[in-house]
């Protein structure tokens, strides 16, 4: 008995022993792998945890970018920078909160409930105010306050305020755009913000004396403009004139080159302050608007809709039936498809039946026998639903397609509207009809424009832009926005007899009142009764070019619902021709001692 006592007893001490090994070897493993760990961390991890530390001990402060300025085709600043300031406040550095809340509301002119929840709001940072002016912001700085900083920053400033705002457009509170050009080219203008970093200790306030690191920020690049003050105010000014002559609702006016697309003006009455984008045109720049700048002079807020409408461009985003200006269409496809020539004879007893509907002509007892040549001159409904027939709808349709009619510009603006036209499987003798003297379909007034340039300029299409390059202003270089055009829309020979039937009307026709002395002008008038019919509202417009036999200059204006006479070649053609005498000879365009107006 005693021996297997003894032998149960060594085998106990045995397991114990090689217990205890196991615990040794067990420590021993766990304190290398620690050990090795630890190793890892402090020496192949430390510049990334050192990273983390000084991460949780740094306080970004962004310092603003400048906006690329944009520029007009002279070099002229339509849109720069001012130096303002943000007021911020740190709540864990604040020492005299009520100094502070005193200070900032009667400096900043706000009202102390608003300053007191901002300095009592526990956060890393919170702002007070931006776009304080410098001035301002250079007192509260001498104020000295623990824990109120003043950063610089810099606002959008548009010195011509109203010049040509529904195209310029404006940023917003963080000198984003919001509209027009400062939206399509954003990516340019903005630029890249740098910051300031301060490090603070684990209560979050700032080291005096700490090093502090600084990013520099990269300014936007400058946009340079086809744009052209001069004549962009010559367009204000005839627009505001037939405006209030006619009492009308609205008047439009885009002045462009037909042979690369470049857009000198764009005027849509009335314009609104630049500087002031959020205040009605009605109210001066003086107004009471509160900070957000939603409210006008009389304390009205403006809705959502009303700004929208305020902001909105017509010239790109509104369709219109254009009217008798839509012939130029109809008769350059016309003679390219070879269908009617210019000694072509017709009819017009003052309207034409088409299956059972009768169309009027706009002279009420017609125009007797006239020529093709003749018909364009007088703008006769009837002889364009003729040759629309002759043309037929895939023929129509096809130039349609070749002159872009169904598509869109391009242009470098958002918001751009597209052409509204019955699909070509539902066109009837009836709808033919009446597309073919721009009736019950609609476009926008630069889609109109931009086919008419194609046919005139000898058969190439062109893009409308503002946009020529984007400028790096710390080296002064311009790098060139290219723009695609196809050839052969119509043939060259075609496109020289449509300037010469233009120049006819002009000279002869319904748009006498177009007329400069000593200058080749061609155009044509155009009247379009608005939506619904017989409402007697109506749209007056004329589309212009000079010279004549090779145009370097378009021009279109539309008067929306005038007062009284309402005919294109009555209301719409006398601005164009008070436009052209103007820019004509602005633009170097020199006089031609022969021209003369036939009577």
């Amino acid at each position: 008995m005693s021996v297997i006592n003894l032998s149960k007893e060594g085998r106990v001490k045995a397991f114990q022993k090689r217990g205890m090994a196991f615990v040794v070897i067990m420590f021993i493993t766990l304190a290398v792998v620690l050990i090795c760990r630890l190793s890892y961390l402090m020496i192949c991890k430390a510049d990334y945890y050192g990273e983390i530390a000084r991460e949780l001990h740094e306080r970004e402060r962004a310092v603003k970018a400048k906006r690329g300025v944009l520029y007009d085709r002279n070099g002229t600043v339509i849109a720069g920078n001012v130096s303002v300031s943000t007021i911020s406040v740190i709540h864990s550095q604040i020492k005299e909160p009520e100094r502070v809340i005193e200070i900032l509301s009667k400096e900043l002119g706000l009202d102390t409930e608003y300053v007191r929840k901002r300095v009592e709001k526990i956060s890393s940072r919170e702002k007070v105010k931006s776009n304080v002016p410098k001035e301002t912001s250079d007192i509260i700085r001498e104020y000295n306050l623990a824990g109120v900083m003043v950063d610089e920053d810099y606002k959008r400033y548009y010195p011509y305020s109203t010049l040509a705002s529904h195209v310029i457009g404006f940023t917003g509170a963080d000198n984003q755009g919001i509209i027009g050009l400062e939206v399509t080219y954003d990516k340019y203008l903005q630029g890249q913000d740098g910051a300031i970093l301060t490090l603070t200790n684990a209560r979050g306030i700032e080291i005096e004396n700490a090093a502090e690191n600084r990013k520099e920020p990269v300014n936007g690049k400058g946009l340079l403009l086809s744009l052209d003050i001069n004549i962009q105010q010559y367009a204000e000014q005839a627009a505001k004139k037939v405006l209030e002559q006619k009492q009308a609702k609205a008047a439009s006016i885009i002045v462009m080159n037909p042979q690369n697309g470049e857009i000198y003006a764009m005027v849509t009455t009335p314009e609104f302050d630049l500087n002031n984008p959020f205040t009605a045109p009605e109210t001066d720049s003086a107004g009471s608007a509160q900070d957000d700048g939603s409210e006008n002079k009389s304390g009205k807020k403006l809705s959502s809709d009303e700004l929208n409408a305020m902001w909105r461009n017509p010239c790109i985003s509104n369709t219109y039936e254009p009217g008798s200006t839509f012939k130029i269409i109809t008769a350059a496809a016309a003679l390219e498809e070879n269908v009617v020539k210019l000694d072509d004879t017709f009819s017009c007893p003052g309207f034409i039946t088409v299956e059972d509907r009768r169309i009027r002509c706009h002279k009420a007892g017609g125009h007797g026998a006239e020529t093709f040549k003749q018909g364009i001159m007088n703008s006769c409904n009837p002889v364009f639903i003729t040759i629309g027939a002759r043309l037929g709808v895939d023929n129509f349709y096809k130039y349609l397609d070749r002159f872009k009619v169904l598509y869109k510009t391009g242009v470098d603006l958002p918001g751009e509207a597209g052409t509204i036209i019955h699909k070509q499987k539902n066109v009837g003798a009836v709808e033919l009809a009446t597309v073919s003297f721009g009736q019950s379909f609609q476009i926008t007034p630069l889609r109109l424009m931009a086919t008419a340039s194609s046919i005139v300029n000898g058969g190439h299409t062109v893009v409308p832009h503002f946009g020529v390059g984007i400028v790096d202003d710390a080296t002064d270089r311009i790098e060139k926005i290219q723009y695609e055009s196809e050839s052969g829309v119509v043939s060259d020979g075609v496109s020289q007899t449509m300037r010469s039937l233009l120049e006819a009307v002009v000279s002869e026709g319904t748009g006498k009142k177009a007329y400069v002395e000593g200058f080749h002008i061609g155009g044509k008038t155009g009247t379009s009764e608005k939506l619904p019919r017989r409402n007697g509202k109506y749209i007056a417009s004329c589309l212009g070019f000079a010279p004549a036999d090779n145009p370097t200059v378009m021009a279109l204006v539309l008067v929306d619902e005038p007062q009284g006479i309402y005919y294109g070649g009555t209301i719409a053609a006398p601005v164009i021709g008070e436009l052209f005498e103007n820019i004509l000879p602005y633009l170097g365009i020199e006089k031609d001692s022969a021209v003369s107006l036939e009577e």
